[in-house]
């Protein structure tokens, strides 16, 4: 079978569409989709079920997918394994500076001792632009707060959203609240700008910074109120709520976005021990925000 078809099938299949898979693999929808007739014509079966909204696997598909993924690993360890300057793995990934704060420092030294040769090229944005980084292909794994559907968003979990003031300070201390936050298209901003107008509070938009250093500072320093999950709270901060004025933020969705038809050994255990990771700091998580 030509693996070329194969990694073209097993990326339709996990973007569950023709131009999402596209994107991923750097060529045209219409050749993809030429990929698909070539190979379903190879089998003589049907892979696809194609509607005016979806792209679902037919029941041969669905056979197929599991032999298909097996072919592609082998393939890329036997490449690994007959390179005449064998290189680790490098793998990209996406995520903000504060979820690369909580999980690399534990994540990366447990990950070397397993795969020594495996290089990292770590990119920090907000979650939007992260996705849209992996969509177009240029990311390998994406942790991010969801922010709308996509095809290849894989929901790991919830985290509260709190508000965030200096310690010593409560927000009322000012008649009309003073705000650090990130850019425009941060759901943590659209959520606490929504929240302040169904309360009809007053506020202000003081500091804006994509970096966390740039909202943290003035927050530490007494002079702006943030919105941040339990996990990213400065030191010399606290959580404020409802009984000091504040309306409640609700949660936000952390998903994972892992780049179909590649199966390395490598690339599956850092996303597993991303998972876990989540899914530890979330049960850490759970009392407080309960509270």
């Amino acid at each position: 079978m030509d693996t070329d078809l194969l990694r073209a099938f097993v990326t339709v299949a996990e973007c569950q569409g023709f131009s999402a898979a596209g994107k991923v693999l750097h060529r045209t929808q219409s050749a993809i989709s030429l990929q698909i007739k070539r190979l379903e014509e190879q089998m003589g079966k049907a892979l696809f079920e194609r509607t005016s909204r979806s792209v679902l696997l037919t029941v041969p598909g669905e056979r197929l997918l599991p032999y298909a993924r097996h072919m592609l690993k082998l393939e890329d360890e036997t490449r690994e394994a007959l390179s005449e300057s064998p290189r680790g793995e490098l793998i990209r990934f996406g995520t903000s500076e504060e979820q690369a704060g909580a999980y690399l420092p534990a994540l990366l030294p447990h990950h070397a001792a397993r795969f020594p040769e495996t290089r990292f090229e770590v990119s920090c944005d907000i979650s939007a632009a992260l996705v849209e980084r992996f969509q177009e292909g240029l990311l390998d794994v994406v942790l991010s707060i969801r922010h709308a559907p996509t095809q290849s968003g894989h929901l790991l979990g919830w985290e509260p959203m709190v508000w965030v003031v200096a310690e010593g300070h409560s927000p009322r201390d000012w008649a009309s609240l003073p705000l650090a936050l990130n850019p425009e298209g941060c759901i943590f901003r659209a959520h606490a700008l929504s929240a302040l107008g169904r309360l009809g509070r007053r506020w202000e938009l003081r500091y804006v910074s994509q970096s966390p250093t740039g909202i943290n500072l003035p927050v530490q320093a007494g002079l702006a109120v943030t919105v941040k999950t339990p996990r990213s709270v400065p030191e010399g901060c606290r959580i404020v709520g409802e009984e000091e004025g504040l309306p409640p933020l609700g949660q936000v969705e952390v998903e994972l976005h892992r780049r179909p038809g590649h199966a390395s050994g490598a690339l599956a255990a850092f996303c597993e021990a991303l998972e876990g990771s989540v899914a530890d700091n979330q049960r850490v998580s759970a009392p407080q925000s309960a509270g």
